[in-house]
């Protein structure tokens, strides 16, 4: 009987193609080695627990009482301090937080990624959602829905991610949640497409983020109309990355105009 760790690692290079290549180059790399490739990848099996978040029991019982003030105070420091009164810490004690406001935003994108994790299977026992397009499309709405009680304050939390210090944990974030949203809708393939898929359908969910941050619509229905245009138009192109790469940098630089023309620091 093959070994946890052994298992482990098979169930790795099933899911991640940059794991399986650097095993298939190296033959002589060992299976702990393999396994820390993919756990920094992908946290994706049924049968083993998910590594440590990225938050300790002291920050998350902190950022979880700030998060409730958001929608009034949103994205900040007055927030956070308040959470810590409300957690029975001492104001002081927000400033534990190294990330300081960006704490609080990353809370909100982990949050609501295992909420998605959490809800996806009852969500996709629809029998209306026959493809793996539109399980995607389904699962990429809820977790844009997943944004409304805070989507007045989320061009702030925009222009924070952005800075420089907080840029590559946000894009590290974004895509987790495409390698998530894939997974859950139960793309298999480990082919250079791989890549494609959750490149576009990152710069989807951006954009679609964007709109929503400025959609008065009941219910957000225009901003699910544009949520499903942009799928489309991206299995339009082919899936070729070239194609992918030219229509992310437009929908990159559309939505950089749309914060400057909102006031919001780029």
């Amino acid at each position: 009987m093959a070994s946890p760790s052994l298992a482990r690692t098979a169930r790795c290079l099933a899911r991640c193609p940059i794991a399986r290549r650097t095993t298939q180059a190296s033959s002589s790399s060992s299976s702990s080695s393999s396994s820390r490739i993919c756990s920094q990848r992908s946290y994706h099996s049924y049968d083993h627990p998910p590594p440590p978040g990225p938050f300790g029991d002291v920050d998350r019982s902190i950022l979880a009482a700030a998060y409730k003030h958001v929608p009034e105070h949103g994205f900040s420091q007055r927030a956070i301090g308040l959470g810590a009164r409300d957690a029975g810490y001492p104001d002081i004690s927000s400033s534990i937080l190294p990330d300081g406001q960006f704490s609080l935003i990353h809370y909100h994108l982990v949050a609501q990624r295992e909420r998605l994790v959490e809800t996806s299977r009852d969500l996709l026992k629809d029998d209306a959602l026959a493809s793996i397009d539109d399980k995607v499309a389904a699962l990429t709405w809820e977790r844009l829905i997943g944004n409304k009680d805070v989507i007045h304050r989320w061009q702030e939390a925009l222009a924070i991610m952005a800075q420089p210090s907080h840029l590559p944990k946000s894009l590290a974030e974004l895509a987790a949640l495409s390698d998530d949203i894939w997974f859950l809708a139960g793309d298999k393939a480990v082919d250079p497409s791989w890549y494609a898929k959750r490149a576009a359908l990152s710069m989807v969910y951006s954009s679609s983020e964007l709109f929503m941050t400025n959609d008065r619509s009941p219910s957000f229905s225009e901003t699910k109309k544009f949520l499903h245009r942009r799928l489309d138009e991206v299995q339009s192109v082919g899936g070729t990355l070239g194609s992918v790469g030219r229509w992310a940098g437009f929908t990159l630089n559309a939505g950089i105009n749309v914060l400057r023309s909102k006031g919001v620091p780029i």
